[in-house]
């Protein structure tokens, strides 16, 4: 009997100590993993790895397409401001509580702000410069805000019903030209895309090529591929410029979904690697933010951004360039100092923004749209003019260019796009060389009407 008994205190000591050396290797396991995923990532802090994302890959394209081509290389090995994800299902329930919560009737766009009516030659209306400032303060102003739509967005009726009935998070995109490719996101919890929409606009030239790939058939009236809704646009009706049309869901993301709460906005050269409710919880619930946007990773006022535009001939009329700067320049633009705080700069790297929609961010959009129209696409030359002229004050999180390339992946734009295949050489546009030496002068004498701010930029 006595044997009996130490053999079994035997058996038990031995099963505590196999537990616990389990539990060991679990731990250590569990450490390295978030180790590894923390060395990877040194931006992210929590991923949420025990969420069960939806498997990878979401789609599977014929290996002609080539969606993973030419991925764009990043080289940095720390992180200033980390973000912390919270755990997925907690973040659920609050965007699912929120989206329960809010109506229009209670919504701040709605009930404060509504949209100027009537047709116009162009989509947004060739609004005066006079005209298009005086909107920008909007404590005491209860005028109809004009934000696009003087003429009719061409989609088809099935598209417009599907683009309303989006009531949470709707991520968007758009390629214009056979620009870039349609990539998948990934990292996608099991619960998103029953409270996710993806959207993708495209053109004409962009749907030929992805017909010719047998990704889409014409004769269907509604394209899906993978996650993401593929809406036609009859780009004829709208600008001759490719990303000109692209503003518009870049920008009025909150008037072609009237009823979505949050929105990602996202560069068809990204790729999104973290689950969008994460994003939105952790960039813009979590800091009570109207607007996150990464800065950009190199320049930090705005005649920088303007002087590479026309260095790099990113557009191709000097002279408007020119003559934006002034306008800016004459109505109060300044370069960014640490008056500006808590704004971190005053030039984003716009690829990649995500919105509350609201008062706020809805006036902050319908500006950006204004000014792009009156002068090009290059939103990151209006961006700084807008924020600082606007009220009420937008909140604003200018997150860090790591967090930025720890979420999204970066591709280069197709090598080969579909410009010169599909434009008439009337069409193209030719750079137009500024009428002087440099950008910034004027009636020979140096720096025009932004003298004052190239002073107080270089000291």
């Amino acid at each position: 009997m006595g044997k009996l008994l130490t053999n079994s205190k035997s058996i038990i000591v031995l099963h505590s100590k196999l537990l616990c050396f389990s539990m060991l290797y679990l731990f250590i396991s569990l450490f390295l993993a978030l180790y590894a995923i923390s060395s990877k990532s040194k931006c992210i802090l929590r991923s949420t790895p025990f969420d069960y994302p939806i498997q990878d890959p979401i789609f599977s394209y014929p290996s002609s397409y080539g969606e993973h081509k030419y991925a764009v290389s990043t080289t940095r090995s720390k992180c200033s401001s980390p973000v912390n994800f919270s755990d997925y299902r907690n973040v659920l329930e609050e965007i699912q509580h929120f989206q329960m919560n809010s109506s229009p009737a209670t919504s701040s766009s709605s009930s404060s702000m509504a949209y100027m009516q009537g047709n116009a030659d162009s989509f947004g209306g060739n609004l005066s410069t006079h005209l298009r400032f005086s909107y920008f303060d909007r404590r005491n102003d209860s005028r109809e805000v004009p934000c696009g739509f003087f003429k009719r967005f061409p989609i088809g009726d099935s598209d417009r019903i599907a683009m309303e009935k989006c009531s949470s998070v709707v991520v968007v995109s758009a390629i214009f030209n056979d620009h870039d490719k349609i990539r998948q996101p990934r990292g996608l919890g099991s619960k998103t895309l029953e409270n996710v929409c993806f959207f993708m606009f495209i053109d004409d030239v962009t749907l030929k090529v992805l017909e010719h790939h047998g990704l889409i058939s014409r004769n269907s009236s509604e394209h899906v591929i993978g996650v993401w809704r593929i809406v036609v646009v009859s780009k004829g009706d709208l600008y001759l410029n490719p990303a000109m049309n692209g503003v518009i869901p870049k920008y009025l993301v909150h008037r072609l979904f009237p009823n979505s709460k949050f929105s990602i906005w996202i560069d068809a050269k990204l790729q999104l690697m973290v689950d969008p409710l994460l994003l939105i919880h952790s960039l813009v619930v979590a800091e009570n933010a109207d607007m996150a946007i990464s800065k950009h990773p190199y320049f930090v006022h705005t005649i920088e951004e303007a002087m590479a535009t026309a260095r790099w001939r990113k557009w191709w009329d000097i002279n408007a360039l020119k003559l934006q700067m002034e306008t800016y320049c004459e109505n109060g633009l300044k370069p960014w100092s640490p008056k500006k705080l808590p704004f971190l700069s005053d030039v984003p790297d716009s690829a990649l923004i995500l919105r509350k929609h609201g008062l706020r961010s809805n006036v902050f959009s319908c500006l950006m749209f204004n000014e792009l129209e009156a002068f090009n696409p290059r939103d990151q030359l209006a961006f700084a003019f807008v924020r600082d002229h606007m009220n009420p004050k937008i909140k604003l999180n200018m997150f860090e260019v790591e967090v930025f390339e720890q979420v999204t992946v970066e591709y280069r734009h197709n090598l080969k796009p579909s410009d010169h295949r599909t434009t008439p050489k009337s069409a193209r546009k030719i750079t137009k060389r500024a009428k002087t030496d440099y950008l910034l002068h004027a009636n020979g004498n140096c720096c025009g009407s932004c003298q004052h701010y190239l002073s107080a930029m270089w000291g």
